[in-house]
């Protein structure tokens, strides 16, 4: 790995973390980010970032984190969520040097509602930190993009001031992403919100550059969670072009501005390329992993299809055992198989591959 970004394999955070990022935007290419709900998935972006060699992300979202401690738990309070963002920080931090590759542990999309949740990841963070002179994870993600820009910028300005001394990375959202993700509904937002301004983004670093420099924005160009029929997303990456154009002039350094793309899943080659080229350094992807995951299993049915109707008796033979057919380990690893295939396409597509 030290062909790609200098760092040993393992959790990356603080500066070993920023660095990686920057390698990137230099280099021209994104990390991916995938987002994963159990170990399994976990496994399977790890997987393919061994194959490949290469940097990764892996977040985790409020409901995600939540399924990974177990529905049947309470999560009344966020209680559920926080220890399962935090277990999975945990069992990522265990596996990554196993399987040799340098992770960016992050966490998706806390608005302004789930602020529970955020405040309790941080307190394991300082915990860990106490301990080790790091955080547990390597970065957060507040989106209180629904909230009036001076509200949202200031709440994110806060909670950096927290973040900075333990180095830790920050990425906010201003503008909206459309559709639906993991409960949040923004499929009736109106369009003009799926479209930042100069103006809004450099208002973010107006704010948060003296605080730190470790911080990310997804600006909106129009943006979208979910895959749909083609020319219903209407994907303006050059303005991520007129943002550092903006940002430029006022700094007077070129491409000052990192940039996050968010509703990757479905979008088409071109403007993923296009986005790379205006400082895009990480890419969300969600559902299209999902269904490869989902697809893996589809598939390992179909091709035993008579071996899965019952725990004896199949084709071959009326008494047979279906045992091996039907073991979790089987079925799952196929499902693992799809979504490590998935994710290196992802990287193909960000350019993170060694040349």
């Amino acid at each position: 790995m030290a062909a790609v970004c200098g760092q040993a394999p393992g959790v990356l955070t603080g500066d070993a973390a920023w660095a990686c990022i920057q390698h990137a935007k230099k280099e021209g290419y994104a990390i991916p980010a995938f987002n994963v709900t159990t170990s399994s998935s976990v496994n399977a972006v790890l997987a393919a970032a061994r194959e490949l060699q290469r940097p990764i992300m892996i977040q985790v979202s409020f409901g995600g984190a939540q399924f990974f401690a177990g529905k049947s738990l309470p999560n009344d309070k966020d209680q559920a969520s926080v220890a399962g963002a935090v277990a999975c920080a945990h069992y990522v931090r265990l596996m990554a040097p196993v399987y040799g590759v340098p992770v960016i542990m992050h966490t998706d999309h806390c608005a302004k509602k789930l602020l529970k949740w955020f405040d309790g990841m941080l307190e394991a963070d300082l915990e860990y930190f106490a301990k080790h002179g790091e955080p547990l994870f390597s970065s957060h993600m507040l989106d209180l993009s629904e909230e009036p820009d001076e509200e949202n910028i200031q709440i994110c300005a806060d909670y950096l001031k927290k973040m900075a001394p333990m180095k830790q990375i920050l990425e906010m959202e201003i503008g909206i992403t459309g559709g639906v993700e993991d409960g949040v509904d923004n499929s009736g937002v109106s369009k003009d919100k799926l479209y930042s301004t100069p103006e809004d983004v450099w208002a973010v670093y107006e704010a948060l550059s003296p605080i730190s420099e470790m911080f990310t924005i997804a600006a909106a160009f129009g943006n979208v969670h979910g895959v749909y029929k083609p020319g219903n997303v209407k994907l303006q990456p050059q303005l991520l072009g007129d943002f550092q154009a903006f940002a430029k002039n006022k700094l007077g350094t070129d491409k000052p501005l990192n940039f996050v793309f968010h509703g990757g899943s479905g979008s088409e080659k071109k403007d993923i390329e296009a986005a790379l080229g205006f400082g895009v350094i990480k890419m969300n992807v969600d559902t299209d992993t999902q269904w490869a995951y989902w697809k893996g299993v589809l598939d390992h049915y179909h091709k035993n299809e008579g071996f899965l109707q019952g725990q004896i008796g199949n084709p071959k033979d009326p008494e047979g055992p279906n045992k091996k057919f039907y073991d979790p380990r089987v079925w799952l690893k196929s499902a693992e198989n799809s979504m490590t295939a998935r994710v290196k396409e992802s990287c193909q597509d960000l350019k993170n591959v060694n040349k």
